[in-house]
């Protein structure tokens, strides 16, 4: 599910694919694009749960400005995904409420 050829932006260019782990599962990306990009890419659109309900939230703004992107990444909570460029080696979790609680 990615694009490869944009009608206005042209071909994607090569990139370096990289490992990155979901919830302790092996995932790859491409190094650079947004943790969020390469999460839809492998069909996860939760990325977390609200608090008071436990609603699930995934991309809504895919700008940073809002919080329903967020996840713990790395062990830190609230890291707003659809900005935070993917990085070998990352750990991206599921975040529950404010993050600091457990599944």
């Amino acid at each position: 599910m990615r694009l490869t050829n944009h009608p206005i932006l042209g071909e994607a260019e090569a990139r370096r694919e990289v490992t990155f782990t979901f919830d302790g599962r092996a995932m790859t990306g491409f190094e650079g694009e947004p943790v969020a990009a390469a999460l839809k890419a492998a069909g996860v659109v939760v990325h977390r749960y609200t608090k008071k309900n436990r609603s699930p939230r995934g991309v809504f703004c895919a700008i940073g400005r809002c919080t329903d992107c967020v996840m713990t990444v790395n062990g830190r909570p609230n890291v707003r995904t659809c900005v935070t460029p993917l990085e070998d080696g990352m750990a991206v979790a599921t975040q529950y409420g404010a993050g600091e609680e457990a599944k």
